[in-house]
């Protein structure tokens, strides 16, 4: 009997609509944030850096305790209450703006405090959805929420370009402020009860909570592998985090309009990617899925590094990865994250997803940001760019020989196990 589709859900699309929304706005202060400290405030590499580690450094501190508070508590609460308090610092940024008084001090603490609160928010978020789908739509379920990222990618940086360049990038935050409101309020309006958590029969510390989901990530057959190969490509992928907007702003010459509409084309590949995903994972599994649209990525990024000549074929070469590259990507985050979502009990899943959280965005990116930054000033922006492609495609390695490529199912995991 074929399921019906889960756009017949209704609390499904409550979740899709709010998370589109937020997406979008998330997306728009991805690209105004570093604009309001390139062009605003004229930050350099070093400052670039240290905003990155200001937000990979509240993972490091909350993420692990996420991690057992999601476990413990209600997830759909936690996620309300996260996106509200969100729309309250993000809204300060064009406040002090306003006031004359902006500083890149004011940036480093909200962005701090805004990823306390994602740390949180992205711990429950994969943990709250197959409890509202069930386990059995989880590839549906992300397939369809990355559909929900790529409208947000098509139309977010082109309009973030667009805000930037009509009312200045302090005020274009504005956006991702209301749309965090709008995503809590969908989620209030979820009327599905979500199950009550297990009674905690013994007092845990949550210390122990904590080493729990390390202990299980670090001896994991499928875990181990892509946490490895995860951190390696953060430490590298925050070269671009750090450099990317000077490289196509500086090196490449783009304007910011221009920059939104690249970064848009990652948003239409992965729109195509998201369709995909599914029919992908079905025909060649988890692992064959997740590692061969990783090599395919790495392919058409090289033309990043490589990109130059006239502002027509340098666009065009930071486009072609951003379009197809995403594409692949995504379904190779949607592979990844419904293989765990499949595989680990959702009693300690909360745990695994701050865990995997700590080590890629609050270990290896930070690292890598400063990395990049003392690089950059001595090999030149291109060459820090080229070596993070390196990297990212180097990592794929950790995933060609593991046991992944024999992983087509959840129950391959199971039986690799016993």
């Amino acid at each position: 009997m074929v399921s019906a589709s889960l756009w017949r859900n209704a609390d499904f699309r409550k979740l899709w609509a709010g998370q589109t929304i937020s997406e979008l706005g998330s997306v728009v202060t991805r690209t105004a944030v570093p604009l309001v400290a390139v062009l605003t405030l004229e930050a350099g590499p070093l400052e670039m850096a240290f905003l990155v580690v200001s937000a990979s450094l509240a993972v490091l501190l909350v993420g692990l305790f996420a991690g057992a508070w999601v476990d413990r508590l209600r997830r759909r609460p936690i996620l309300i209450w996260t996106d509200a308090v969100r729309a309250v610092l993000l809204f300060s940024i064009p406040a002090t703006y306003l006031g004359g008084d902006l500083r890149m001090e004011q940036l480093y603490l909200v962005v701090f405090l805004e990823g306390c609160l994602g740390a949180l928010f992205h711990a429950a978020y994969p943990a709250y959805v197959p409890s509202l789908i069930g386990v059995d739509r989880v590839v549906e379920g992300n397939s369809k929420l990355a559909t929900s990222s790529s409208l947000a990618e098509i139309g977010g940086p082109g309009l973030a370009g667009g805000l930037v360049q009509a009312i200045g990038a302090p005020l274009a935050i504005l956006v991702d402020a209301i749309s965090f409101m709008v995503s809590a309020i969908s989620l209030v309006l979820i009327r599905s009860r979500e199950p009550p958590r297990p009674a905690r029969t013994l007092a845990t510390p949550i210390r122990l909570e904590i080493l729990e989901g390390l202990r299980l990530v670090r001896r994991h057959a499928v875990l181990v592998p892509l946490t490895l190969r995860s951190i390696i490509a953060h430490v590298a992928g925050s070269f671009y985090g750090v450099l990317y907007t000077i490289y196509l702003i500086e090196d490449l010459q783009l304007s910011p309009l221009l920059l939104g509409v690249v970064v848009s084309a990652g948003g239409v590949g992965s729109l195509v990617g998201s369709f995909f995903a599914s029919r992908v994972i079905a025909r060649f599994g988890f692992g064959p899925a997740l590692i061969g649209t990783a090599i395919g990525a790495s392919i058409i990024g090289v033309l990043t590094p490589l990109a130059g000549g006239s502002l027509l074929l340098a666009t065009l070469m930071v486009f072609l990865p951003q379009l197809i590259g995403d594409g692949l990507q995504t379904i190779e985050g949607v592979a990844e994250l419904s293989l765990i979502q499949g595989v680990i009990p959702d009693r300690i899943l909360g745990r695994v997803n701050a865990t995997l959280e700590v080590f890629s965005h609050g270990i290896a990116y930070p690292l890598g940001a400063l990395v990049a930054a003392g690089l950059a000033s001595w090999i030149g922006v291109r060459g820090v760019i080229a070596i993070g492609w390196a990297g990212m495609a180097v990592s794929i390695l950790l995933l060609v020989f593991s046991p992944l490529p024999r992983i087509r199912q959840a129950a391959d995991v199971r039986a690799l196990e016993g």
